[in-house]
């Protein structure tokens, strides 16, 4: 049989049923994180399924040390800017910490906003049973909501830090309920993050909604990865996440050829990179300007 020659970026808009029926057939899904419009259009035209403007902008791209202090004013600003670049993945939009947390009320108002302002598809918040009644409300809004659940970054002060999520029982079982009960309030999907993968298996076979893993195993119906440290230009090198470039490495090597072509007159050159004009106009541009003739009206 012929291989399907097929483009990525040709194929059909992905919707949140097309994500039901990749589960169903077992095709991985593919998410990763954009917060800027070139990045994501290098997403899309790349085939990837679901974009996330994730909240690790905070500490990703705006230099913050955690995701909390980002505010969803700023979500805003990146999700429109990656709304720009997408035609064929998914956008789902992160509610940042404390835009949904006070009130059923305010998760609605962010989570609108978010697609009315932000141009996302979706929004993602973190926690389990004590969010159910937001994610009940936005899904009867008709504003679909993807749970996360495991290591949640807007709680990891109180989780003590960066660490794995649901190794003894009473955590796992409560891991377990909790996207069960994400799934029956109407997330039609689930990040778990940071789980041990055979939790991450049991939870993704006991769902009818797809699950997103990071640092999760293999198991998971598809997995998300920020895009900083699949390409490299993230200091950090997690166990979770597999780098397929070093981006950081080249882009610095080309900023320092820059700086030297600069310093030594290298660039620009006048005939590659410049631009000229007519002999006569800078002839003229050197003689004295002519005195402007009186007027007539004058006095």
């Amino acid at each position: 049989m012929a291989a399907r020659d097929e483009k990525p970026g040709k194929a059909e808009k992905v919707t949140i049923p097309a994500l039901f029926e990749m589960k169903a057939r077992g095709e991985p899904i593919s998410m990763i994180t954009a917060y800027d419009c070139p990045t994501a259009r290098l997403a899309d035209r790349a085939g990837i399924d679901v974009v996330l403007v994730g909240d690790s902008v905070a500490n990703t791209v705006l230099g913050y040390e955690s995701t909390v202090p980002v505010t969803l004013e700023e979500m805003l600003h990146h999700t429109r800017a990656v709304r720009r670049g997408l035609r064929r993945a998914l956008l789902v939009g992160d509610l940042p910490f404390l835009s949904y947390q006070v009130s059923v009320e305010q998760a609605i108002e962010s989570a609108g906003r978010l697609l009315k302002e932000g141009g996302a598809e979706a929004v993602k918040l973190e926690g389990g049973e004590e969010v159910c009644d937001r994610v009940e409300a936005l899904d009867k809004m008709g504003i679909p909501v993807m749970g996360h659940i495991g290591l949640l970054p807007q709680r990891v002060s109180r989780l003590g830090g960066y660490r794995v999520q649901g190794r003894e029982e009473a955590e796992a079982r409560r891991l377990l309920n909790d996207a069960k009960a994400l799934e029956d309030a109407g997330a039609f999907a689930l990040v778990l993050e940071l789980i041990p993968w055979p939790l991450a298996k049991l939870i993704t076979e006991s769902v009818k909604i797809p699950t997103i893993g990071i640092g999760a195993g293999p198991h998971c119906d598809g997995q998300v990865l920020v895009f900083h440290d699949v390409v490299g230009l993230s200091e950090r090198k997690l166990r979770m996440a597999k780098r397929y470039a070093e981006l950081a490495e080249t882009i610095e090597n080309a900023l320092r050829a820059y700086r030297d072509d600069v310093k030594q007159r290298r660039f620009p050159t006048v005939e590659e990179h410049s631009f000229s004009m007519p002999a006569e106009v800078l002839d003229r541009l050197r003689l004295p300007e002519p005195e402007p003739k009186p007027s007539e009206e004058g006095g």
